[in-house]
Order: C-alpha cells, then sequence, then structure tokens
C-alpha cells in the first residue's frame, strides 16, 4: 500500500501520496500497453485534481481491460476506491482517483474530443509519459 513518510511535514505527505498514485497510475498504463500516454499537470490550475493522465487502448476491447486493471491496482496498491465511468461501451472510460483523473479512449474518439489541448495551459504542456 502507498504510504508517506511519517517524518515529512503534512503538506509534504499528501504531495508524496499524489505522487506514488501518479506514478503508481503511469507504470500500471505502461505495463498494460497503453499508447500515447501523457499527463498533464492540474496542480494550481484547476480544483478538479493534481493530475490529469490521457492514454489510449488499441480497440475496446483493450481500452475496458486496461480500465479494469487500473482500478483493481488503485484499490490493492493505494487503498482508494474510484469511480469508472463509461466501461460499457469502452470508447472513453474515465477513471477518476481523486488526485489524479485518468481518461482512456480508443485512438479515433481521442482524436475527436482532443483533451491535450482544451486542457493544455501555455506555461504547463503535457508531459509525455515513457512507454
Amino acid at each position: 500500500m502507498i504510504a508517506a513518510s511519517k517524518d515529512a511535514a503534512p503538506g509534504a505527505a499528501a504531495n508524496d501520496s499524489v505522487d506514488a498514485l501518479h506514478a503508481l497510475i503511469l507504470h500500471q498504463l505502461d505495463e498494460d500497453q497503453a499508447q500515447e500516454t501523457i499527463s498533464i499537470p492540474l496542480a494550481g490550475k484547476s480544483s478538479i485534481a493534481d493530475h490529469m493522465v490521457i492514454a489510449s487502448g488499441r480497440s475496446t476491447r483493450h481500452v475496458s481491460a486496461i480500465a479494469d486493471k487500473l482500478a483493481q491496482r488503485i484499490k490493492q496498491e493505494a487503498g482508494r476506491l474510484v469511480r469508472v465511468e463509461g466501461l460499457p461501451n469502452a470508447d472513453w472510460v474515465l477513471i477518476d482517483a481523486g488526485d489524479v483523473i485518468v481518461h482512456l479512449f480508443r485512438p479515433e474518439v481521442r482524436s475527436f474530443y482532443n483533451l491535450e489541448r482544451m486542457w493544455s495551459f501555455g506555461d504547463a504542456p503535457p508531459v509525455a509519459a515513457a512507454n
């Protein structure tokens, strides 16, 4: 389970927890072969989350499998319950883990909605995650 250091200040503990959750999500997406994974930092720019992660799957089946496994892993490793929307169709699945929001798309749907452009800030462009 992800835990913050006892010696850290309260604010640092919260940041460590968010960073650990973010790293867990990026790692799991890489393990599940998600494509074109990017992370958009939202801390200080939006109150909805500290990070928004956007990734693609090759098909609806792949998107669904990534979403299921990611939700289970967050619950298991971070002890957080997550909200998952869009699984029945799996064209666009939203996973709300609190401090990190994950959008999983089929490539055509991702291209249509282009969330990267919508959420990019002039001073904080999306960061491509290593795949």
